[in-house]
């Protein structure tokens, strides 16, 4: 037992040593306290969490917004929307522009990913949608999937492109 030995007249030693084991047992339940909501929060966190190959790869997505043109998105795009899938076996996305099909390296690292030139097997011209996916694509370094299950691609933190699961 801590004994707190004061020096003042008025106030009995006792009564002293008595508030300040008070105090001291309030500061032990408050740490207490802390922890266990930090560790509450660490655990629903990393809960959430779920691992990036999962998220991108075994999953078509098709385009539903792309920004920068003044295009509206279905004069871009009128008779079939741009898809990409993530091959985690060969690490090269592959998809379909819109018209003519295309693949390019690609890397990932936690919610980073880095493309490389876009290959393109030109069959026919497509019009400006075609370009605007493709330079598009090449510059995208991050990626989210959001609860609502939609893959985002931005540069740095300005969402350039959203996708949905084809299908759906």
């Amino acid at each position: 037992m801590l004994v707190f030995n004061c020096n003042l007249k008025f106030i009995p030693n006792f009564i002293v040593n008595y508030i300040f084991t008070i105090y001291l047992k309030i500061m032990k339940k408050l740490t207490l306290l802390l922890l266990a909501v930090v560790e509450i929060v660490l655990i629903s966190c990393m809960s959430s969490v779920k691992p990036v190959k999962g998220q991108l790869t075994n999953t078509t997505w098709e385009l539903e917004y792309i920004t920068g043109p003044r295009i509206a998105f279905s004069g871009l795009y009128p008779d079939k929307k741009p898809t990409i899938t993530f091959n985690a076996v060969t690490k090269k996305i592959e998809g379909n522009d819109s018209c003519n099909g295309y693949s390019a390296d690609y890397s990932v690292s936690a919610n980073l990913v880095v493309v490389g030139e876009p290959g393109i097997s030109t069959m026919m011209y497509c019009g400006e949608g075609e370009k605007v996916f493709l330079n598009t694509i090449k510059k995208i370094n991050k990626f989210n999937v959001g609860a609502n299950g939609k893959l985002t691609l931005s540069i740095n933190n300005i969402a350039m492109m959203r996708f949905k699961k084809a299908g759906k």
